[in-house]
């Protein structure tokens, strides 16, 4: 193991530039590691994100020698090539500063696919029960476990192809819901992915699946929605 690393690390706005910082190499050194070293040690003007630290929040989720990763769960062992590392925000997102992305889209996108749960009973009704075994439980929670940390919207080829389109994560977070036996507003969700920009657009490149942390398949709720939204139209309900 070398004694230092050579990283290389964005800087400004979209229009900016990578800098190169050299950083002592440590053992078990994950990429957040060497980014808080840089921003404490040597750069204090440095911006980037994090939170929990141990890959429950998603908040410091960067794009790492051009692949979108959560960089607290990222050892530099496994990505460093000869020695190098390079880190850059994420993809797909509009770049406040630094390593800052700024997320309204993506969270917007999520609530333009009908991402809120939409009840019909009220407080005084008797709880809704689902059974654990239903085949439409085991479908949501294939993807319930999603925490919005976007690395499968920036590692999607489509979303960088067409900026409408709504994204992996959004369109999994539909999927969840046209599977939860409580929700109401499946009609208005199947119509607002239908369009253009919904799940249609998927061209099934599996790279959101590859590259989610939580090991999920946002290919296969996309799926899901595509047939879901064939059943509909057949029946006239879009």
């Amino acid at each position: 193991m070398n004694a230092t690393l050579k990283v290389r690390v964005w800087r400004g706005d979209a229009a900016g530039a990578f800098r190169e910082y050299e950083v002592p190499r440590r053992e078990s050194q994950t990429v957040l590691d060497v980014v808080s070293h840089i921003q404490r040690a040597l750069d204090p003007t440095l911006a980037y994100r994090f939170a929990c630290r141990v890959g429950m929040c998603g908040s410091c989720a960067m794009t790492v020698n051009g692949a979108p990763r959560w960089t607290c769960r990222t050892h530099v062992d496994r990505v460093a090539r000869g020695g190098r590392l390079e880190v850059a925000p994420l993809r797909n997102l509009p770049v406040i500063r630094d390593l800052v992305a700024d997320m309204r889209e993506f969270f917007d996108k999520w609530a333009r696919a009908g991402g809120q749960f939409k009840g019909d009973r009220s407080r005084h009704d008797e709880f809704a029960r689902v059974s654990p075994q239903s085949e439409k439980r085991g479908l949501a929670d294939a993807g319930i476990e999603c925490i919005g940390c976007a690395v499968c919207y920036s590692a999607c080829d489509v979303v960088a192809r067409n900026p409408d389109y709504l994204g992996p994560a959004a369109l999994n977070r539909a999927w969840t819901l046209v599977n939860d036996e409580r929700d109401a507003g499946n009609a208005d969700r199947l119509r607002a992915v239908a369009g253009d920009a919904g799940c249609l657009s998927c061209h099934t490149h599996m790279s959101c699946t590859e590259r989610c942390p939580k090991a999920l398949s946002p290919t296969a709720g996309i799926a899901g929605l595509k047939r879901a939204v064939a059943v509909a139209a057949l029946r006239g309900e879009l």
